[in-house]
């Protein structure tokens, strides 16, 4: 394991996240991810924290970064969530024809420490989202895996 420090500690805090568009709406393509990939990595470093990994699918955002102690992680998603929704809203008004109000998010979020699998199981479930299985459903192949090592 990789410990990061700071004046005062020794520190490995790694967060997987999935923030979810309200209603569920299906409005996020590459092009839109990709931005909001962008808004999050120009807010994040004011919180001191990193991005390792991201990739979505059409209707929600996976997320794996890093934090430091001093980061204050409701006030980061607040501040994401709330930039990202104007700024995206804005560039793409076609998304006002399934998100007619004034959110892009749900209120909700899944915030989980990742001290129970291996950085890279979650890297790699992170990357599977949005690929299809051959009988059309959604693939999900690392799901098991981090089932198996969290029992």
């Amino acid at each position: 394991m990789n410990f990061e420090t700071n004046n005062h500690s020794v520190f490995s805090m790694h967060y997987h996240l999935v923030l979810v568009v309200k209603y569920r709406r299906k409005v996020i393509n590459d092009t839109i991810s990709k931005r909001l990939k962008e808004i999050f990595e120009h807010i994040a470093p004011n919180y001191n924290i990193t991005i390792e990994e991201w990739n979505h699918d059409i209707d929600h955002v996976h997320i794996l970064f890093k934090a430091e102690p001093n980061s204050e992680l409701s006030k980061f998603l607040n501040a994401y969530k709330s930039a990202s929704s104007r700024l995206i809203k804005k560039e793409y008004p076609e998304i006002k024809q399934k998100l007619w109000k004034e959110y892009f998010w749900s209120k909700s979020f899944c915030l989980i420490t990742t001290g129970g699998v291996t950085i890279d199981v979650i890297k790699e479930y992170i990357k599977s989202q949005g690929e299809d299985k051959p009988d059309g459903r959604r693939k999900n192949k690392q799901s098991n895996q981090i089932q198996n090592q969290t029992q």
